[in-house]
């Protein structure tokens, strides 16, 4: 009998494979990163064969840590970066283009087009999302108007286009000899293609952007068998797909509505279960997917999208050489007892969620002579806390609701320092599970639920655990005082690119 479940997790600085247990603890992992290119400021490019390369490799060294076979395997799931994009020969297999990363601000004057007589929210209605440089569909449309020769081959159907889960999918299943071309509701909701009540990419979408439908993947749920892989997992059902922050959010088992979650990675995404019906943001947050489980009814989140969280701690590590490694910035923040009256407000690509400010660009203020390197690595971390809070109170006043408590992952949560601060500034417990990285997990049980691993979500929210819990600390006042101190950093780095 397969006793276990295998996540091929593709993130934006690293693939990785992990294997699961029947009690959802995980046996065996195994990573690599990958290139980061960017060829000119703002644009940001990977290799899609260097990351199927990664798979392929990471995918046998988690075999054989776990010293297990593919018959050992009941199903494989993906969970992969979103919103990045790559377009490729279906009949060599080869990328066409470097894959085009959801950071990438390249179709910045496309979404300016689409948004100029009606607004940024012109498809809102549709969609559940703003006109941003974020999500696939503009992206898609910049490689057909400026790589010659693209639309061409595009319109004779040579080509196939996919977030990274299509392209894995597809690699999975035998490539050009057979390879599935789908993609699942969590993703085709990311790409500004896709229309949240029918599921189904929308023509009215396509013709604005001027895409033909050929390119793009078939929509599936987030748990159903696909298909069965070739290669490196053999014979194995390829049975859950979900876009990373979701996989997160079901990893948490926020099953009701009401539950929400924040990833800390590269960006920070914070989701809110909001049930069966989409709910349509007012307040700078995006509508999405949040899962659909076989052909039962979709469950719908609301989301905020931080763009720089973890990447502010690499600018520091790599750029500016405050740090050798990244874990090193905790203790030279706690350094200092606050962050010296100084912001960093990391709008390095513009602002996100609630803003959506594309002309926005990084700023540092409040520098005097007091400053020192421990105040910069103690106001980087913060930045993520503060970009938490604008969210949370968006959410809030979305929703009506009150959060009371957050459940947090993500690479960055074994930072204490950050974790106490976001409870400080949110003033609501924050909960630490004891698998920390739970977007791999929750892919996870997307396949095992698929095969019958496990029975249903009822018997996963059983498994999940609780490693730690952090309560504010910070009297109110105070807290407000810092928090309007950041809200007053952000109007500095508005309106920076004409």
């Amino acid at each position: 009998m397969p006793r276990y479940i295998a996540v091929i997790d593709q993130g934006t600085s690293s693939t990785r494979c992990m294997i699961f247990d029947q009690t959802g603890q995980a046996v065996s992992l195994a990573q690599a990163e990958h290139r980061q290119f960017y060829p000119k400021p703002g644009w940001i490019e990977h290799d899609p064969l260097e990351i199927w390369r990664n798979t392929q490799t990471v995918a046998t060294e988690a075999m054989q840590k776990a010293e297990i076979n593919t018959d050992e395997i009941a199903a494989l799931g993906v969970t992969n970066q979103r919103e990045t994009v790559v377009l490729w020969d279906k009949n060599t297999g080869n990328p066409v283009y470097p894959a085009i990363v959801w950071q990438d601000t390249r179709s910045a004057e496309i979404c300016e087009r689409l948004s100029i007589e009606v607004g940024p929210d012109r498809f809102r209605t549709i969609t559940g999302l703003p006109i941003a440089t974020y999500f696939s569909g503009p992206k898609l449309q910049w490689l057909l108007d400026h790589v010659d020769g693209l639309r061409a081959r595009a319109y004779r159907g040579e080509l196939l286009c996919g977030t990274i889960d299509s392209w894995l999918v597809w690699n999975l299943t035998g490539g050009k000899d057979g390879g599935i071309h789908i993609t699942d509701v969590t993703n085709a909701s990311r790409t500004l293609l896709m229309n949240l009540e029918t599921l189904a990419w929308d023509d009215r979408l396509l013709a604005a952007m001027n895409i033909p439908a050929s390119v793009l993947p078939a929509i599936h749920s987030s748990s159903e068998v696909y298909g069965i892989a070739k290669g490196i997992f053999a014979e194995v059902p390829v049975a859950g797909i979900l876009g990373d922050q979701q996989a997160a959010l079901f990893g948490q088992t926020c099953f009701s509505a009401g539950d929400a979650k924040n990833t800390y990675g590269t960006g920070a995404f914070l989701l809110l279960n909001t049930g069966p019906k989409p709910v349509q943001s007012h307040h700078g947050l995006i509508t999405t997917v949040a899962y659909r489980l076989g052909d039962g009814p979709s469950v719908f989140a609301l989301e905020g999208s931080i763009a720089i969280a973890g990447a502010l701690v690499q600018w520091l590590r790599d750029n500016l050489g405050l740090i050798r490694t990244s874990t090193e910035v905790e203790s030279l923040a706690n350094t200092v007892e606050d962050n010296g009256g100084m912001y960093i407000v990391p709008a390095f690509s513009g602002l996100f969620a609630p803003y959506w400010r594309a002309d926005a660009r990084g700023v540092v203020v409040g520098l005097t002579r007091y400053i020192n390197k421990g105040h910069f690595a103690r106001a980087a971390l913060e930045a993520t806390a503060y970009q938490t809070r604008d969210i949370v109170d968006a959410m809030c006043r979305e929703t009506g609701l009150q959060l009371d408590a957050l459940k947090v992952d993500g690479g960055m949560v074994v930072n204490e320092l950050l974790m106490q601060f976001q409870s400080d500034i949110l003033g609501i417990p924050i909960i630490r599970p004891a698998l920390a990285e739970t977007t791999a997990l929750g892919a996870a049980y997307a396949a095992g639920l698929a095969v019958g691993f496990w029975k249903d979500i009822d018997e996963i929210r059983d498994l999940w655990q609780k490693d730690k819990e952090w309560h504010p600390k910070m009297a109110a006042a105070n807290r407000e005082r810092l928090y309007a101190g950041w809200t007053k950093a952000v109007t500095r780095s508005l309106g920076w690119i004409d």
